[in-house]
């Protein structure tokens, strides 16, 4: 039998013990996003695989805002994160950071998320998309490659909160698969 376990016995990180640990060497760009609850949603994911930080571009709102607050339950607390009002600005400080700036985008001699293979020691930046019309061209043809979830529906993508909750799940179980060996 299977009983639920109670948030108490979950044994979570307090806000300044989570401030406190070793991150994964992960960063979320988030270009342009306009819904704040897909913001709320990235922060709590990020919070759930200790991301290191994430950058809000453009158009993307910034806590504190009651909607982003409503799905981020929190998160906006642990983890760090940085407005910029330009995408590629970030993205060349981060590339001159020798950080692996990854768009999550459908395109050409795109690499297939299941066959992506993080390299040991690598930081990444990935790239989060507007909900309409996903990164800008200029920010794709900037990054170090571009990653593409694997689909076989009808629907052309995922909602930009299930995107980063399956590329940060992936690429952080790659990434402490790497530490075992």
């Amino acid at each position: 039998m299977h009983r639920k376990l109670k948030n108490s016995e979950l044994k979570r990180q307090t806000i300044a013990e989570f401030k406190a640990s070793k991150k994964t060497p992960i960063l979320v760009v988030l270009d342009n996003i306009r819904s704040l609850n897909n913001i709320g949603s990235v922060f709590r994911t990020s919070d759930a695989f200790r991301i290191e930080k994430i950058y809000l571009c453009g158009i993307t709102a910034q806590p504190p805002h009651k909607d982003i607050h409503k799905t981020a339950l929190g998160a906006t607390d642990t983890v760090a994160w940085e407005y910029a009002a330009d995408t590629k600005t970030v993205i060349e400080k981060l590339q001159e950071q020798d950080i692996t700036c990854l768009a999550i985008e459908q395109a050409e001699n795109s690499i297939m998320l299941d066959t992506f293979s993080p390299k040991k020691q690598q930081k990444y930046a990935i790239v989060m998309g507007n909900e309409v019309k996903g990164v800008q061209q200029e920010i794709v043809s900037m990054c170090d490659a571009v990653i593409e979830i694997p689909q076989i529906g009808t629907k052309h993508s995922l909602n930009i909160s299930v995107s980063c909750g399956v590329v940060l799940w992936d690429i952080f179980s790659k990434i402490n698969k790497l530490k075992q060996n």
